[in-house]
């Protein structure tokens, strides 16, 4: 029994490896590794680097998945939204401001969530980059 399922595994590797459209791909058995896009890949890691601090890492690999041009719309406004939060805790304030602009001209309806909108320090910016949207004519 044993033997058969190494060989229903190994089918099913090659059937899943030699096709590129799955965004998943199967490892070993019950393993599932993302495969993704370059860009979405850079996203991850990006706010993955965030996460752990290292914002100037963050600001590379959300840049660089900004700079493809297949992005979907929610993955801009995530990259976006990361680099604005990396931006004001570096103290770069305009950089973070401009980030939230370019996620309002996505989609003018963001918002943040209750607990990212009440941080110290992005909530502000992202509030008067909001109250500007609201009152532009």
């Amino acid at each position: 029994m044993t033997g058969v399922r190494v060989l229903v595994w190994g089918m099913l590797l090659l059937l899943l490896g030699g096709c590129q459209t799955f965004a998943n791909r199967v490892v070993g058995a019950g393993q599932i590794l993302f495969q993704g896009s370059s860009s979405e890949r850079s996203i991850s890691q990006g706010i993955a680097s965030y996460n752990n601090g290292d914002y100037q890492a963050a600001v590379v690999l959300l840049q660089h998945a900004l700079e493809d041009v297949m992005l979907s719309k929610s993955d801009k406004i995530n990259a976006y939204k990361y680099l604005a939060f990396t931006h004001c805790i570096s103290v770069r304030e305009k950089k973070c401001q401009e980030s939230f602009e370019r996620i309002f001209a996505i989609n003018p309806n963001f918002n943040l969530t209750p607990a990212e909108a009440g941080h110290p320090v992005w909530g502000p910016v992202f509030r008067g980059v909001q109250a500007k949207k609201i009152n532009k004519p």
